[in-house]
């Protein structure tokens, strides 16, 4: 299955993805702990460890991203953090910062990434790549065979997967975190609606299909911006 592709660079985007899925889902469990749910931190995962986050959705976080590389060369997948359904409903703003925590935490680590980039090339270990840009190559390395060349690419595919997460995730539909979002801070009515979509059978996976058909436009702009921060005043040609 994963013959011809290059092991090296399975493992950079494997290691960004588990970092970055642990970070969101460790996000939502800490807030939610700050905010009196402890269901999360009783189940162990208020951590950066992603051990038991992989026992909590291994296909989302083992065998959907492999498959994901393996046909696309990029990484998806999911993870969950559990909380208490009962607390959410008696202090929607606290599960409404639940739910933002953990794209607030994807966007942290874009901001890091990108100033991590910035920092090589205005060092001059990395330099603008020739031709076309890709999610896992944003910079190359000055001098080809160092080391720079592959720190350049992990923190290529943190800024590109953590800015997909992070904007997707905000999506105001279910079962996305934006939805729970606007459904915390929204009034009595928006959350009764809400609540009344979520009870329809294939309620998310509508929601699923459908911030997913947006999504690619308004990714592919922002990814844009990503690329003019790293590379001020550069053009490219970017898929």
């Amino acid at each position: 299955m994963f013959e011809g592709l290059d092991p090296a660079v399975l493992a950079i985007w494997y290691v960004a993805f588990l970092f970055s899925t642990t970070a969101h889902e460790a996000a939502h469990a800490l807030v939610a702990r700050w905010g009196g749910d402890d269901t999360a931190l009783r189940a162990g995962q208020v951590t950066l460890n992603p051990a038991p986050h992989i026992a909590r959705e291994p296909f989302g976080m083992v065998l959907v991203p492999l498959l994901a590389f393996a046909s696309a060369g990029w990484m998806i997948g999911w993870a969950s953090a559990p909380y208490d359904p009962v607390w959410a409903e008696r202090h929607p703003r606290r599960a409404a910062a639940m739910a933002a925590a953990g794209p607030a935490a994807n966007f942290l680590i874009v901001i890091s990434a990108v100033i991590g980039l910035r920092i090589l090339v205005m060092s001059g270990v990395c330099i603008v790549p020739e031709g076309e840009l890709a999610l896992d190559r944003l910079v190359v390395a000055a001098a080809p065979e160092s080391i720079w060349l592959w720190v350049g690419r992990f923190l290529s595919v943190l800024a590109s997967l953590n800015l997909l997460l992070g904007v997707f995730n905000l999506f105001p539909l279910p079962p996305l975190d934006g939805a729970a979002v606007v459904e915390g801070l929204g009034t009595s009515r928006i959350r009764a609606a809400m609540a009344g979509f979520r009870a329809m059978p294939g309620a998310g996976l509508f929601g699923l299909l459908a911030a997913w058909m947006i999504f690619p436009k308004i990714y592919f702009k922002l990814f844009l911006l990503l690329v003019l921060i790293v590379h001020p005043g550069t053009d490219f040609e970017v898929f």
